[in-house]
């Protein structure tokens, strides 16, 4: 039997003795497959893959050099027959939130209005007489709400459009803000003591986020979805369904990148799992973290982004999952374990 390659990205932090359960080492073991880890930055990497039965790639979205090259090297794989994660279903729209709206909106998924402008004299006259406030900002690349803005007023709005359409905003996380961030939602010693062995990985990330390219030439703006001070992230891998609820921090609008964590199934409408489940199917997803944000007076919930890449530690905390009749299972879910399953398995 061929084995699956395991490819590094160039921020693959190391992993402490808790988290190798979380590994697609440990995954793959559990499940009785050979792997190899391999460098897909290796220039004869396309004639390597015939050696490989399968492809893991878990690469990141604030490394330039992985967006350059993992999602390509991926779909020639599968375009060869071999099995990959993530396939292209699951990835080509991975860390663009323009993408991402068009393809929910084209499979009918629950999404809050959104608006996508490339020319300042639409984007003027829109804010100005159509517009309703506030509105949220958002780039197109990016992650942990750190390049998400709110807009209160169209002559804020417009002035954040002259910027995006001219220099631009950097992607790059700021320091400041992670580290107010970290604190702020770290209610114990020991998790703030968890959350600073972590800082040069962060300073790490930061190193190759500010290589990305500035986001500019366009604006992207979402509805703002009044909320009862959460979000949640909603996975579904095959038949099973896990999530996970973030509290907004004090004195923000947002929660995504808090850390302030919450697994109380009452905050999530069953309406939501069934939404997750259909439009993971719509996508044809082999692994999909859907972030809703529940609307406080309709208690619907509406999808803002997704992802396949997410903390599977978090998502481990949860403690169980629903399967496709809703009912809930007390037994963690690995997903990592769960996505080897369903995607390598039967080899």
């Amino acid at each position: 039997m061929k084995p699956v390659g395991i490819c590094k990205s160039l921020l693959t932090r190391v992993r402490t003795k808790e988290e190798d359960i979380f590994s697609w080492e440990n995954a793959l073991e559990i499940n009785g497959i050979p792997y190899k880890t391999i460098d897909c930055y290796h220039y004869d990497i396309v004639h390597s893959l015939e050696d490989y039965s399968g492809i893991i790639w878990h690469y990141q979205n604030f490394v330039n050099a992985d967006l350059m090259e993992a999602q390509h090297l991926l779909d020639i794989a599968e375009s060869k027959g071999l099995k990959v994660f993530p396939d292209h279903n699951t990835a080509w729209h991975f860390d663009d939130k323009i993408a991402e709206s068009y393809l929910l909106d084209s499979v009918g998924a629950p999404i809050p209005k959104y608006w996508v402008f490339y020319e300042l004299d639409k984007v003027i006259d829109w804010a100005k007489n159509e517009a309703t406030y506030p509105l949220v900002a958002k780039l197109r690349r990016g992650s942990g709400s750190n390049n998400v803005k709110i807009m209160r007023s169209s002559s804020e709005l417009i002035r954040y459009s002259k910027r995006m359409l001219t220099k631009g905003y950097s992607p790059a996380q700021s320091i400041l803000y992670k580290t107010y961030s970290k604190v702020q939602s770290a209610h114990s010693f020991k998790a703030l003591l968890k959350r600073a062995k972590r800082i040069p990985d962060f300073l790490k990330a930061r190193a190759f986020g500010k290589g990305m390219p500035i986001e500019k030439g366009y604006c992207y703006f979402q509805e703002f979805i009044e909320n009862d001070g959460y979000d949640l992230k909603v996975v579904v891998v095959g038949d099973k369904c896990t999530f996970l609820a973030r509290n907004v921090r004090k004195g923000s609008f947002k929660a995504s990148g808090g850390g302030d964590l919450s697994y109380d199934r009452s905050k999530i409408p069953t309406s939501v799992v069934e939404d997750a489940f259909i439009t993971a199917d719509a996508l044809g997803s082999q692994c999909m973290g859907f972030d809703f944000v529940v609307n406080k007076e309709t208690n619907k919930g509406v999808i803002i982004e997704m992802c396949y890449g997410f903390d599977f530690e978090a998502v481990y905390g949860c403690g169980g999952y629903w399967d496709r009749d809703l009912t809930w299972h007390e037994e963690p879910f690995n997903t990592a374990a769960e996505v080897v399953s369903t995607v390598f398995a039967e080899q």
